[in-house]
């Protein structure tokens, strides 16, 4: 089997060296090089063509996102963000994902008394994921617009609907392609996007900027309403509650599921069991197989379910599972998935 490669580009020492203990403890991925800045980096890249890159934000000579943008351009590959749980470095690290960033760890610490590493199981798991992402070209403006004008959404007759959206890796930007051609009228949209605390504020404010739709992290009891979409918050589950004509969601911190907190699955299960034939169910790119089940319960219970294509994913897990377990009607590249959508609701 071939290893990943991995190169780490990190100003701290002590950072690299845990970041090295870590990725090298699965015997899958080879750390190939470590590099203090971005110009040692460049040079190490390509001497060594690695397949994926853990790269930092704040270090000298260079900030991280001015050297991701400028790797984009001239050699774009897998880079894994290295980011702090602080309001800065969520802003940041969305940013990052905008740019063409796979995917982002937060810093490990070192836990001196129990002599282990924290989050070492995600972050191994992130990197694999990455080394064989698919590094897609980053939407301009000009063919977002392009792309709004070719939708052509019809105005929504069934606003009692609810549309149900689960993603992970390389979700931040599948969403925010997603949702900003919706009118602003469209039915009230549940979301669970795969993503620790703190940055789901961030994320919500950003794609609220950015839509139509009003766009809003959920918290518990809130209605869910025509033209309003609530993401669900890092590190709890959201479930759909019916309150006779009405829909409003609940947030519980109970156990992850299929290691995740917010799960897909959670939310997809719960629409199936509240909504049945007036939802939609939709499941993005992402890893891992979290959703597929909820997605098959939601089409039991009458829902129609699309999920994104292969070609159009960064990561061509969640769907594929959601696919095989037979749970999607329809399979459409994430540019044409507004559109199905929208001829299924009119």
């Amino acid at each position: 089997m071939k290893k990943a490669r991995v190169l780490i580009v990190d100003d701290s020492a002590l950072m690299r060296q845990v970041l090295q203990q870590i990725l090298q403890s699965d015997p899958s991925i080879e750390v190939v090089g470590a590099a203090g800045d971005p110009y040692v980096a460049r040079d190490k890249i390509k001497a060594l063509q690695p397949d994926v890159l853990t790269l930092d934000v704040e270090m000298p000579r260079m900030d991280g996102l001015t050297f991701l943008e400028k790797l984009m351009k001239g050699h774009p590959m897998p880079v894994v963000m290295v980011s702090s749980l602080t309001e800065k470095g969520c802003d940041t690290t969305l940013r990052a994902l905008s740019l063409g960033a796979v995917d982002f760890i937060t810093k490990p610490k070192l836990d001196l008394k129990n002599g282990t590493l924290e989050l070492a199981e995600e972050i191994v798991t992130k990197v694999k994921a990455a080394a064989s992402a698919q590094v897609l070209p980053r939407t301009t403006a000009a063919d977002a617009g392009a792309s709004r004008h070719a939708v052509g959404l019809s105005q929504i007759r069934a606003t009692h609907k609810i549309v149900a959206i689960g993603a992970s890796t390389g979700g931040t930007e599948a969403l925010k392609d997603l949702l900003e051609v919706l009118p602003a009228d469209f039915p009230g949209i549940v979301i669970v996007q795969h993503m620790p605390e703190k940055f789901t504020a961030q994320f919500a404010k950003r794609l609220d900027s950015l839509c139509k739709v009003r766009v809003k992290e959920a918290v518990d009891g809130d209605r869910v309403l025509p033209g309003h979409a609530l993401l669900a918050p890092g590190g709890k589950h959201m479930e759909l509650v019916r309150r006779g004509a009405e829909y409003t969601v609940s947030i519980t911190q109970t156990e992850p599921v299929n290691r995740h907190r917010p799960s897909v699955d959670v939310l997809f299960r719960s629409v199936a069991a509240q909504a049945g034939n007036n939802a939609v169910g939709i499941i993005l790119t992402g890893m891992g197989n979290d959703g597929a089940r909820g997605m098959l319960d939601m089409r039991k219970a009458g829902a129609f379910n699309v999920a994104q294509d292969e070609a159009s994913c960064v990561v061509f897990g969640m769907p594929k599972e959601a696919i095989a377990m037979g749970g999607a009607h329809e399979v459409h590249p994430l540019k044409k998935i507004a559109a199905a959508v929208s001829s299924h609701l009119s």
